[in-house]
């Protein structure tokens, strides 16, 4: 259910909401409480903690073509006047140009998506402690095992002229990093595994950890891949990875509003193979980068950010959508209610195809399927991108040789890429495990994914 203490300040924003409009063409409230509940174990320590906590408003006002808003811990004792005040103290988001007033429609409901699973600390605890003894069991090399859960608990409550809007959401990560190492050789693998029950991301935790322990220890036996050309397959989190990279920070429609994104320039052009569908929206799929609305109070979209290859429009929050004259996508997030809103992803992938993952192997004469995802860096302005990448296995005449490369690295251009997929298996996942950063800072929960692809990648 919706937090208690957000429930009991509804009344105080829309109070605060009517005695603004006296002042204001537009006003809204922005109410945010996040609770993460992490249980970390590993071969050295273990503990139990609440981290990432946040709890506070922020009020946006418009008058005259101009936004300005006014953050706080409460909004209990808030008067309108405090806030004029502060305002125009403020510099406002808008100074250097002036902006249409957001228009909404009447909207009043409550959204809820909450893990059922009831575990309690102890029986948590146990599973991911038992996995990390069964890792250091089964081989000396084993130097260190890192276990992980957190639970996410996000409230919000949004009210405006038109809208009252809640939502409780809850997410679960657990990850498992094995780290091993023989004489001088030290290498780890990382599993992660996101979903919104406690239940199935812990499902089978053992059988993870065996296979988290097996590639540990088949890393140790990789060499560096070659730097070249070569025909590649991306499993699914690569994949992402490139989704993520490649059109997703490209397409965030802020950076068109800055002229810092090439994108604006492709929209109705072919920028990929004409196999290429992608799409981003938190209500494409229930991953972590999945809302019920966003924190500018717009409702969850689906946006199709490419269609058989060709680039249909961007992703934004209502300020640069108002700015650029388009409707809002619903991809207006804040890292918390002390921080401004930017235009970010949320879950973002490639669509299946309908090849099979087997026939791709088939085809190749020789390269590398890519397995996974660690990092990745992109360019909005020039299109280049660099993907890291945990290892790849080695294909030789259409067969896996059992031959194992890391790490690698993905490069180069971002149309060349995309442009060189010619086969899209009828496989999808997506990924939620993540988060992403606007540059350096600004990080949000996201997700990433597709089906395995067929290209040419620049390998390094």
């Amino acid at each position: 259910m919706l937090s208690r203490f957000l429930k009991s300040r509804i009344p105080a924003a829309k109070k605060l909401v009517k005695e603004l409009n006296k002042y204001y063409d537009y006003v809204s409230v922005l109410g945010s409480l996040v609770n993460t509940r992490l249980i970390n174990v590993s071969s050295r320590t273990s503990s139990i903690d609440n981290i990432d906590n946040e709890c506070g408003f922020v009020i946006k006002v418009y008058k005259d073509g101009r936004y300005s808003e006014y953050s706080c811990n409460d909004i209990a004792d808030l008067k309108a006047e405090d806030i004029v005040k502060a305002v125009k103290l403020n510099k406002v988001l808008t100074d250097d140009f002036k902006v249409a007033m957001l228009q909404e429609k009447e909207h009043v409901e409550d959204f809820l998506r909450e893990d059922d699973t009831n575990y309690d600390d102890e029986t948590i605890f146990n599973i991911l402690s038992n996995a990390k003894d069964r890792v250091h069991s089964k081989d000396k090399r084993v130097i260190n095992v890192v276990s992980r859960y957190s639970c996410r608990q996000t409230n919000k409550i949004f009210v405006s002229n038109k809208k009252c809007l809640t939502q409780k959401y809850d997410w679960v990560n657990v990850i498992l990093v094995v780290v091993v190492r023989e004489g001088d050789n030290i290498k780890d693998n990382y599993y992660a595994r996101g979903k919104i029950s406690s239940r199935e991301a812990l499902k089978d935790f053992d059988r993870v950890a065996d296979r988290g322990l097996e590639i540990a220890l088949q890393l140790l036996k990789a060499k560096p891949v070659k730097p070249g050309k070569y025909t590649v397959i991306t499993k699914p989190s690569i994949s992402g990875l490139i989704a993520h990279e490649a059109f997703g920070h490209g397409v965030e429609m802020d950076m068109f509003v800055k002229n810092r994104a090439k994108a604006v320039n492709y929209i109705g052009k072919k920028v990929a193979s004409n196999l290429v569908n992608m799409y981003d929206g938190a209500a494409t799929c229930v991953s972590a980068g999945s809302f019920f609305f966003d924190d500018d109070g717009i409702e969850a979209h689906a946006t199709q950010i490419i269609k058989d290859g060709i680039l249909q429009r961007g992703i934004s929050d209502s300020l640069s959508a108002l700015t650029l004259n388009e409707e809002p996508t619903g991809n207006g997030r804040r890292e918390s209610y002390a921080r401004k809103v930017y235009t970010r992803m949320t879950n973002t992938f490639f669509a299946a195809g309908k090849d099979t993952y087997e026939d791709m192997v088939k085809s190749v004469k020789y390269g590398y399927v890519l397995c996974s995802a660690s990092n990745g860096m992109e360019d909005p302005k020039n299109w280049q991108i660099q993907c890291s990448v945990a290892y790849g296995l080695e294909i030789k005449d259409g067969k896996l040789t059992g031959k194992i490369v890391a790490p690698v690295v993905i490069s180069g251009s971002v149309l060349d890429l995309l442009n060189s997929i010619s086969m899209v298996s009828d496989e999808l996942k997506i990924y939620g495990s993540g988060m992403c950063g606007k540059g350096h800072k600004e990080w949000v929960f996201v997700s990433d994914g597709g089906p395995h692809l067929k290209t040419e990648a620049i390998l390094g």
